[in-house]
């Protein structure tokens, strides 16, 4: 018969050295033998005391793993009676007294099929790295910086009761206010403060668009090429992603009607085409905005860094033109001022609001209310302007800088044209040019150079280099041309030398 006795089941193993305390490792050795009927319903333990000084450890150990198994239900009894198994405890769910770690090589269980999507969706894109000429990064100089301490410090200083508790899911109405005048003076957008949903970036707006507007299977327009970021989330939502080129106009309508004519969305980036960089004409506004009020289509804009132009004002938004209410305006400040900041925001339509504030309400229930008193107080007293002024002339020299040094050290191999506006250009290659291999080479140089040709879908490929000239200090633009000419002027020399062999 299988002993039931306490002595006889349980040969302890307490590592003194490990991290888990002393009283949690009794808890787990207790409770394994427990479920596992190592030690039987109805068996008797020893007092906490003598369990202690048979174990060599503080009476308190015990008292505290005995008290959390109570707790449990795995223990019963009352002080001076004696600790026993409890006696109703479902059949054995542990098959062993110890649980064992498994095999690398063993899966517990099936992973369920949206996970697995998910993780095939997962890329590195590598968005933390700090290198020339990594994208989507921005700089702070010192009176942003000392601004935004001195706001912080004191916004700590006067925590009140809308710090404390729960707020409007769409943000605190100052912040938004402070929003909805910014981008109707700068973007022209057409807005009231409760159409203004604070964010935590365009990609928090988008998804938040999805839940909303579409349904599993819908058909929707993605720019091609296009941000893969995109693409992720729709297939990740279950829709269908329908690529639609882009030329110097930006996005052709046309082609989408052909494509998909029955499409319930548009993604598109009007203002400044991700990665291309082109501005969707007005004639392709007027016709997207038409086949929107036509068909009751929905167009996100999603206007990602505006702020940054270097000829004339900053462009006006699609979604001023639009009077059926069919477009949902998204924006970020983390590239404004700083990624970390994490804020975004969506203007959306009056009758969609409490639809919106609804599904912010249940995904993630309201932006955190400290950053949202700084960030208002930053708008409020000049400092956001300011840092757009002072950042617009910095990124300007940076992109000179930058093109100048291409022209220099890589003219026989690459193409430049001067972006009007943005944080990044394009440096084309020679058709034949293999980008990808080139980015990898780069890479391995130091530097951080993504292929255009891997943000096409169907549309034919151009082979290009996409580099961000914002988020690194003016000193190290140079030297990390100096080593990309030298990368591409191998790779280059490379293919001649495969073609004469051929």
């Amino acid at each position: 018969m299988r002993p039931s006795g306490f002595a006889d089941v349980l040969m302890w193993q307490l590592d003194r050295e490990s991290e888990t305390p002393l009283f949690r490792q009794i808890h787990q050795q207790l409770r394994d033998a427990i479920l596992s009927r190592a030690l039987r319903p109805g068996a008797r333990l020893p007092s906490t005391r003598a369990l202690a000084d048979r174990l060599g450890v503080a009476r308190s150990c015990v008292v505290a793993a005995y008290a959390e198994l109570r707790v449990e239900g795995c223990l019963s009894g009352r002080v001076g009676s004696g600790t026993r198994v409890s006696a109703d405890l479902p059949e054995p769910i542990v098959t062993a007294a110890r649980r064992r770690p498994l095999p690398a090589p063993v899966r517990r269980f099936p992973v369920p099929a949206r996970a697995r999507l998910f993780a095939a969706l997962a890329t590195d894109l590598g968005e933390g790295e700090e290198r020339p000429f990594q994208t989507g990064r921005s700089l702070v100089d010192a009176r942003t910086l000392e601004a935004w301490r001195r706001l912080s410090q004191r916004s700590l200083r006067r925590l009140g009761p809308h710090h404390l508790g729960y707020t409007d899911p769409r943000g605190l109405p100052r912040l938004r206010h402070s929003i909805c005048e910014y981008l109707k003076a700068a973007r022209a957008v057409r807005c009231e403060p409760e159409q203004i949903l604070v964010t935590s970036g365009t990609q928090h707006a988008l998804d938040l668009a999805i839940r909303v507007l579409l349904e599993p299977g819908d058909e929707v327009w993605v720019e091609d090429p296009g941000y893969p970021m995109t693409y992720a989330a729709l297939a990740a939502a279950g829709m269908k992603a329908r690529p639609v080129p882009v030329d110097e106009q930006g996005l052709v309508v046309r082609s989408g009607l052909r494509a998909a004519p029955r499409a319930r969305a548009v993604y598109v980036t009007p203002s400044h085409q991700f990665p291309l960089g082109h501005v969707l004409s007005t004639a392709r506004r007027l016709e997207l905005l038409a086949f929107a009020r036509d068909t009751g289509a929905w167009i996100v804009e999603d206007d990602y860094d505006s702020e940054f132009r270097y000829a004339g004002r900053p462009l006006a938004s699609l979604q001023g033109l639009d009077d059926a209410e069919r477009v949902i305006y998204v924006g970020t400040l983390n590239k404004v001022l700083f990624p970390g900041l994490r804020v975004g925001y969506a203007v959306v339509p009056a009758p969609l609001v409490r639809a919106f504030a609804a599904a912010r309400h249940l995904t993630d229930r309201q932006p955190q209310s400290l950053l949202q008193v700084v960030l208002g107080e930053f708008m409020e007293h000049g400092y956001f302007s300011a840092h757009i002024r002072r950042m617009r002339l910095q990124y300007r020299d940076q992109r000179d800088l930058l093109v100048s040094e291409l022209l220099r050290r890589a003219a026989p191999h690459v193409r430049v044209d001067l972006p009007e506006q943005g944080m990044r250009l394009v440096a084309a290659l020679p058709e034949e040019s293999d980008d990808t291999s080139l980015e990898a080479a780069a890479r391995r140089a130091g530097v951080i150079a993504r292929a255009l040709s891997g943000f096409y879908r169907k549309a034919p490929a151009r082979a290009g280099l996409l580099l961000g000239f914002t988020g690194h200090a003016r000193a190290s633009i140079a030297p990390a041309v100096a080593t990309l000419a030298r990368v591409i002027a191998e790779h280059e020399g490379a293919v001649r030398r495969r073609r004469s062999g051929a």
